[in-house]
């Protein structure tokens, strides 16, 4: 099926797109609002900021897709592959992103808020600020993910739930170019959460669970623990 056709059928009033294969496909600054892709193959194809709010990818494979800019809020990506995506700038609150493949996949500004990513694997994904925003991952939950090696600096992680998740590795520091912009884990809940080797260097951790977290060997410089819970249950003052 055609780019040209998909779109004139939209406009008919069609909504199921399901199993099309737009492989390097192009669509820029469209509405696909409430569009079922579910299990399409939309790999290497170039959506930057269409509309697909409420809109279906369970199974459907973005793999190395570009997404800038594009509103996915409150859409269906159960299961789906995003590997080496870019999702910069992109509108992602309230998205079921459950179970996906976002193996290396850029979240540079993209906006997280409470969007769910429980059990995903997210191995060496980029989360940190772009010019224009900071991430926004806000009440998101990443419980049981697997953020080993993920670049999380700068990220807004305010009431995020990481409750058992693996951040392995991961980068949670202030770092060099946006000082002013600390990883804030403010509220969040870091349960049973794998930070060993993990870099939280001058992180925001106020009020934060990490009751049964592993920090073996993480490094906690100029972290604010202020009414942390500590992975032996006491309470930090």
């Amino acid at each position: 099926m055609e780019i040209s056709e998909i779109l004139k059928a939209y406009q008919e009033g069609e909504r199921n797109f399901a199993q099309v294969k737009l492989l390097e496909a192009e669509i820029l600054k469209e509405n696909l609002s409430s569009s079922d892709f579910s299990r399409s193959d939309l790999r290497q194809a170039r959506l930057g900021r269409t509309n697909f709010r409420h809109s279906n990818f369970t199974e459907a494979d973005l793999s190395e897709a570009i997404l800038w800019g594009t509103d996915l809020s409150e859409a269906m990506l159960f299961q789906v592959l995003l590997r080496d995506a870019d999702l910069s700038s992109a509108k992602l609150i309230k998205t079921n992103l459950e179970k996906a493949n976002l193996i290396k996949t850029i979240f540079c500004g993209a906006n997280l808020t409470n969007a769910n990513l429980s059990n995903s694997i997210i191995i060496d994904g980029d989360f940190r600020p772009n010019s224009e925003q900071q991430t926004n991952l806000t009440q998101a939950n990443f419980s049981n993910a697997n953020l080993s090696y993920a670049n999380l600096s700068h990220a807004l992680l305010y009431q995020a739930n990481l409750n058992g998740a693996k951040l392995c590795r991961a980068n949670l520091s202030m770092g060099i170019k946006y000082k002013n912009l600390p990883t804030d884990l403010t509220n969040a809940s870091l349960c049973g959460t794998d930070l060993s080797y993990a870099d939280l260097t001058g992180a925001i951790l106020v009020n934060a669970n990490l009751e049964g977290a592993d920090i073996t060997g993480t490094i906690l410089k100029n972290v604010n623990l202020q009414g942390a819970i500590m992975p032996d249950g006491s309470k930090n003052q």
